[in-house]
């Protein structure tokens, strides 16, 4: 009997998956694996497939057959893929498949590769094939991909989408509320990016969203994935980015689920020991099996190319990098070091396909080590990420703060060590959810002193983050210094706001975010050695910090005073680099951001008065527990005897 040209094509593409997803190159196994409507114009229903190599028999299970074994799955024994066309099958009906185990135990389990899932706290999958989205953010996209990320200003919002905003009755807000109230926030602060804890389908809200269930599915109760595509399209459209925190590392050990699939490791690593992720009470994905990176690798383009994502923060890169850094017992690898060889290899695989893929994206490593380089190319050795959270920074930096000012002069080394290693990985500066959890307190509880000086070291704090090299990250609430803790089943504290100074703490806020936009000196030279000039990082007794960010042009700087001691500092003189005036655009003790001053310091005229390597000087009044920064009004540009930076004049 004679197969026609189509059916002939259709097999080759299917052998053609499967051979693929065998080498661990796959990377749209969600056109394959998981549910798909039966593509013959003559055949309704669908097709089934799921990989279970080691299991003794499938059956798909669902509210087409009432559940029960009237449809048992056949098996390609080359690939331990399992299928089966249910012509009875119809949308939105719910499914399962029904595995019988290794050792002959009989387990219901979810579809791996589902795309959407009924609500919490119920498991099945539902039989659904997502249709296409009309697009309209070409405009956004194409102004990506003609941008040096590197060089421009990148400042994201962190959220969690649940907890963001609840509504009267305490039901919290789905991506439609998220699209009418989210967005046009963000762009009154001024964000550059949104960043999402993870959004894929999970069993326990109290993980955040970091033990996965559903590497290819909107949490179910976050909305709809139209929904979601609905908000992104709309953050395109206001100059928004999107990101989204994914989970390669570690997976859900909920027995439905991924854990032990067929009965015998099968997304998760054979030995034990590295299979067991005790800190997170979870299990590891086995990172050098060509299936699993199939899969990962598929999941991670299934957000870039159906979400239209900006990029993505991967979590816990450090726990797939070396081999000790979990609890428990571990073995060498074949050198005799700690360097998980699987992980790193397809920490890089994911990079190199990613970038090829999307060269635009930002892929962003959340690792808290220095042993490893996580940001740079791969062929000089890195990982290749695009960027890393700078870990240091922040423990560094929420420490000085908690600390009494008496304390300070002692321990400024706190804020300016960061100074010595700024240019050895492309940073991010987070100051992330993880710093308001846990009886670790909110930004704002851990100011030292009473309310008024807390809100005042929460604006140096701030400045100090945006006015340091590297991108930035600041978790929801923290905006306006919202005293509470962050409650992942609970809106935050909008009420804060009806409060004046956490509404000024707010409108602070918004102000340095743009500041921070228009500001080219504090990001068009990325990680290059001239946007950085220290002026003095040693005054221990006055315990103010004062440096230089730089632009292209030489007249294009910024002058950055820290005071972290609750004493004004009057005839404060520093350095500077040219002669001339000098003028205050920006003063965190100012009335308008909860501050007590009315008026700005006068404009500084610069004096030959040595000050270190500077032949000019200038004196300036520095705010008890504040921050200013001074912008050349009328300088003469020559050449430097000292400190010299080579800009384009």
């Amino acid at each position: 009997m004679a197969v026609n040209t189509e059916e002939r094509h259709g097999q080759e593409s299917l052998e053609n998956h499967k051979h693929m997803f065998n080498q661990g190159v796959n990377y749209e196994l969600y056109n394959f694996l998981g549910v798909h409507k039966i593509s013959r114009d003559d055949e309704s229903g669908y097709v089934f497939r799921v990989w279970a190599p080691h299991a003794k028999q499938v059956w798909v299970c669902g509210d087409f057959n009432n559940w029960d074994k009237s449809h048992p799955m056949i098996l390609d024994e080359k690939s331990g893929i399992w299928s089966i066309e249910v012509k009875e099958s119809r949308e939105n009906q719910y499914y399962k498949y029904l595995v019988k185990q290794a050792n002959g135990r009989e387990i219901m389990k979810t579809d791996p590769m589902a795309q959407v899932y009924e609500k919490r706290p119920e498991t099945a999958a539902v039989v659904k094939e997502l249709e296409p989205f009309k697009w309209n953010d070409g405009l956004w996209r194409g102004r990506q991909k003609r941008m040096n990320h590197f060089n421009n200003p990148i400042n994201i919002y962190e959220v969690h989408a649940p907890s963001w905003k609840e509504h009267e009755d305490g039901s919290l807000y789905t991506f439609k509320d998220l699209t009418a109230e989210l967005i046009p926030y963000v762009k009154k602060m001024g964000y550059t990016h949104i960043e999402f804890m993870p959004l894929m389908e999970h069993p326990l809200p109290a993980s955040w969203g970091y033990q996965l269930t559903g590497y290819f599915a909107l949490c179910s109760s976050y909305g709809t994935p139209d929904e979601f595509k609905d908000f992104v399209n709309e953050c395109h459209q206001n100059n928004i980015g999107v990101l989204v925190d994914w989970v390669p590392g570690h997976f859900s050990i909920n027995d439905d689920a991924l854990a032990y699939y067929d009965g015998t490791p099968t997304y998760e690593y054979e030995d034990p020991d590295r299979a067991k992720n005790i800190g997170w009470g979870a299990l590891n994905f086995d990172l050098g099996k060509p299936e699993v990176q199939s899969f990962l690798l598929s999941s991670a383009f299934y957000w870039l190319n159906e979400f239209h994502l900006d990029g993505m923060r991967v979590d816990a890169v450090s726990n797939m990098i070396y081999l000790d850094y979990d609890e428990g017992p571990w073995k060498p690898n074949k050198y005799g070091d700690t360097r998980n060889l699987e992980g790193y290899a397809f920490l890089q695989k994911f990079n190199k396909v990613v970038k090829f893929a999307h060269p635009e994206s930002l892929i962003i490593a959340e690792e808290s080590s220095s042993g490893t380089q996580i940001s740079g190319t791969i062929e000089s050795g890195a990982i290749g990420f695009d960027y890393k959270w700078n870990m240091g920074w922040m423990n560094d930096v929420l420490e000085f703060f908690e600390m009494d000012p008496y304390f300070r002069k002692d321990n400024l080394n706190l804020v300016t060590f960061s100074f010595m290693y700024w240019q050895a990985e492309n940073f991010v500066l987070p100051l992330s959810h993880d710093e308001v959890v846990h009886g670790k307190k909110s930004l704002m509880h851990k100011m030292w002193g009473d309310r008024y000086r807390q809100f005042a070291q929460l604006r140096t704090l701030y400045t100090f983050m945006m006015m340091h090299p590297g991108k930035k990250l600041l978790f929801m609430g923290g905006e306006w210094g919202q005293f509470l803790e962050w409650k992942f089943d609970h809106g935050l504290e909008w009420v804060d706001l009806q409060d004046e100074m956490n509404a000024k703490m707010q409108h602070f806020t918004s102000v340095l975010n743009h500041f921070y936009k228009e500001e080219r000196p504090l990001w068009e030279l990325g990680q290059q050695d001239a946007t950085l000039e220290v002026i003095d990082a040693d005054n221990h007794d006055d315990t103010v910090l004062s440096f230089i960010r730089h632009g292209k042009r030489k007249k294009d700087f910024l002058i950055v005073i820290l005071n972290f001691t609750p004493v004004e500092r009057r005839n404060f003189r520093i350095g500077v680099p040219y002669e001339g005036t000098y003028t205050e655009i920006l003063n965190t003790e100012m009335k308008e951001f909860g501050g007590t001053w009315v008026e700005h310091n006068a404009d500084s005229v610069s004096e030959e008065v040595n000050f270190k390597d500077y032949e000019h000087s200038i004196t300036t009044t520095v705010p008890a527990l504040g921050a200013i920064i001074l912008k050349p009004k009328d300088v003469k540009v020559t050449r430097r005897s000292s400190k010299k930076h080579s800009h384009k004049k």
